[in-house]
């Protein structure tokens, strides 16, 4: 597909700003001529690249109405929240008291996004999370005024269990991070293998965000398994890569994961990750006019590839702009809006998808696989996977 390869460059200026307040109860909006939108995203560190792609992403959706939501103008404040969890309620505040925004879009870290829930619960500003997985926001936590537009952290892997079974691979070994999207990742693996019929002979983990895999490396070496099945993301998830090849494991025992093993980090991983299977709710391989559509527009208006983020955050903004709408631009207008955006069906280049009781996408999964640094996609691992939902009670 000739729009993956249009533009080579994956960089980007990263431009954050950030204000500061004090957290008010119960905060109600006046309608004013522009409706104010706060991104609070990552603009510095790790996640810097991913913070970018979900802005650019939700920027384009917008642009492609007219730049307008419900036919008013829009004023954007931005946080850079740094992936600091100890900021997150201090940061969230500052968009809700001193800049008055009508919403939140953000975030990528799941205990960013934690501080990000407790403010959208106390004051009732819509919440709209273009990335972090973490299961509470739409379980335990859930609230009328909180969306997720990309996935729960145990949605790619429930759906990555029943394609390792199918292969033949009935012993596997896990292997992660130990934190929340980590143990969240390997909650999902495990209801989807066992239920296939499979067996987990091993759990392996680290801290995050450490990465001295060998001595990990040597034990999965020693139990022999069938398979491996792991969470890593990013600059990790590259490097475990090229260890598990160094390591003498690629091509013996064969390796899968969450599609965030290998998304964004194939350069970096080079051939050791040839042959990696996935399981993923986007690729940017998918072969259909809608998401060659968005491919070629991002590229052309960003100067570099979109990536799954990208998608999410484009997602987030067709939400918003459904929403919108309905109500006129009165986003004040809760009863109507929720209710716009608890039915909407989102026309993505993921693929439609909707959005479930407890406001997590349901969506198709995809088995990916890698080939000269693409994610090719091979198969669909699970038609409208949907979280559980547990412990989520609308108020």
């Amino acid at each position: 597909m000739t729009t993956r390869r249009l533009v080579l460059s994956r960089s980007a200026i990263l431009l954050g700003t950030a204000s500061s307040g004090l957290l008010l109860p119960e905060i109600v909006r006046a309608q004013s001529s522009k409706i104010r939108v706060g991104l609070m995203l990552p603009y510095t560190g790790t996640f810097a690249q991913v913070g970018v792609a979900v802005e650019n992403g939700f920027r384009l959706a917008i642009d492609q109405q007219g730049g307008k939501l419900g036919g008013r103008e829009i004023e954007y404040f931005k946080v850079d929240d740094e992936s600091e969890p100890s900021k997150g309620i201090e940061n969230a505040n500052k968009l809700v008291q001193r800049d008055k925004v009508d919403v939140i879009v953000g975030t990528v870290h799941s205990g960013v996004q934690m501080g990000i829930q407790k403010v959208a619960r106390d004051t009732g500003v819509l919440s709209l999370i273009p990335n972090a997985g973490i299961h509470a926001a739409t379980r335990g936590l859930c609230a009328p005024n909180v969306y997720r537009t990309s996935f729960s952290n145990s949605q790619p892997t429930r759906a990555l269990g029943k394609v390792m079974v199918d292969k033949g691979h009935k012993k596997a070994v896990w292997i992660t991070w130990k934190y929340a999207a980590g143990d969240e990742a390997f909650e999902g693996f495990k209801e989807g293998y066992t239920a296939a019929g499979g067996t987990i002979i091993k759990e392996l983990g680290l801290p995050f965000p450490q990465v001295e895999f060998q001595a990990l490396l040597t034990e999965i070496a020693a139990l022999k398994p069938d398979a491996v099945a792991c969470f890593f993301a990013g600059g990790g998830a590259a490097k475990f890569i090229r260890d598990y090849a160094a390591a003498g494991l690629k091509g013996k025992i064969p390796l899968y994961g969450s599609g965030f093993l290998t998304e964004g980090v194939l350069d970096a991983a080079g051939p050791a990750a040839d042959g990696i299977t996935t399981t993923m709710h986007y690729s940017d391989s998918l072969e259909t006019p809608r998401n060659q559509a968005f491919r070629t527009a991002y590229a052309s208006r960003f100067k570099m590839q979109p990536d799954v983020y990208a998608v999410q955050g484009y997602d987030t903004g067709l939400l918003l702009v459904q929403g919108a709408n309905a109500v006129k631009g009165d986003l004040n207008n809760k009863v109507a809006l929720y209710k716009s955006m608890d039915g909407a069906v989102i026309d993505s280049p993921r693929g439609k998808w909707k959005m479930s009781p407890s406001h997590n996408p349901i969506q198709d999964i995809y088995i990916r696989q890698v080939e000269n640094k693409e994610n090719k996609v091979i198969g669909v691992a699970a038609k409208a996977l949907a979280d559980s939902g547990a412990g989520c009670k609308m108020a």
